[in-house]
């Protein structure tokens, strides 16, 4: 009996030596959809394990082959391929974090979203332009798992845009002049124009009495938008640009958000300031100057040449 006990114990040992053997710490991101063929050469070249064939053999007659799950896994080299088909079915994936700025395009959320491994950029993008989410995508931080589908990461943060933009309205918007669309297309202006939160509402205020006077809103940032990127220093031909983005060109509001906004700038849009303002520029110090009628504007506009052509001068 002892006999039979240590042959055991040594035969228990053994395995464990084999089936978890200790090497380096790696980690692999596996894509969505991948198959065993596939998942097997990734883990092939990461030194993970020894014989694609032999992890294929075992996925499939265990069949979990189509049990797979796709994300970044931290692994070791020289694992066996039952422990690794193990981790890769029944553990779970690291969470990659990622943070959304206010103000981010959905051009720019793709392209983070990419970098960070979680998607690829074209399926996020195709799927936010196909279900008009522009804007409707809320920053914030995330964590995912790799290799997610484009429709699916769009989704989950448009529901939090939901969850986190729907008490405002209820809260706020009854008083409102805009439709929910409406404000929350405005709300991307003020976030790309408003460099200092305390003056969201002023700014929103602004484009609401322009709008009110019909009025072109002439906000930039809609200009950078149909240019294609944030482009600091717009020029004459920039401002021709023939797109209904363009509010140098049209009245009234885009055809939709031109970025994701945040909580602040949709409170400002549905809660203005009191101000018979329709006019601002930068004013050299972070923040803007605010005129009533068009004389008093150009004179903010000539002081900020002053203070840009004496910062220079230095």
């Amino acid at each position: 009996m002892k006999k039979l006990a240590a042959a055991a114990a040594a035969l228990l040992i053994g395995l464990s030596f084999w089936l978890f053997r200790v090497g380096e710490g790696v980690s692999v991101t596996l894509p969505a959809k991948a198959t065993a063929r596939e998942t097997a050469r990734i883990l092939h070249e990461e030194g993970v394990i020894g014989s694609p064939m032999a992890f294929r053999v075992l996925a499939a007659i265990t069949r979990l082959d189509r049990q797979l799950k796709p994300g970044t896994f931290r692994l070791r080299k020289l694992m066996s391929s039952p422990e690794v088909l193990w981790r890769l079915t029944y553990g779970r994936a690291e969470l990659v974090k990622v943070v959304i700025p206010e103000g981010f395009s959905a051009r720019q959320i793709a392209e983070r979203l990419e970098a960070a491994g979680v998607t690829k950029a074209k399926d996020f993008e195709d799927y936010v332009r196909a279900n008009r989410l522009e804007g409707h995508i809320f920053p914030t931080t995330y964590f995912f798992s790799s290799g997610m589908e484009g429709s699916t990461v769009a989704h989950l943060m448009h529901e939090q845009f939901k969850r986190d933009v729907d008490p405002i309205f209820q809260q706020l918007g009854p008083g409102s002049r805009l439709s929910r669309e409406q404000a929350v297309t405005l709300a991307s202006i003020v976030e790309r124009e408003a460099v200092l939160a305390r003056e969201k509402p002023l700014i929103a205020a602004v484009y609401l009495n322009r709008l009110q006077r019909r009025m072109r809103l002439e906000a930039d940032p809609t200009v950078q938008f149909a240019v294609g990127h944030w482009k600091k220093n717009l020029n004459y031909r920039d401002l021709k640009i023939d797109s209904p983005y363009n509010t140098y060109l049209h009245f009234g509001l885009p055809p939709g958000p031109i970025c994701s906004p945040g909580a602040a700038s949709i409170e400002a849009v549905l809660r203005p300031a009191t101000t018979d303002a329709l006019y601002f520029v930068a004013d050299a110090t972070g923040g803007h100057t605010f005129s009533v009628n068009y004389d008093d504007h150009l004179k903010a506009v000539a002081q900020l040449r002053r203070e840009l052509r004496r910062r220079r001068s230095q």
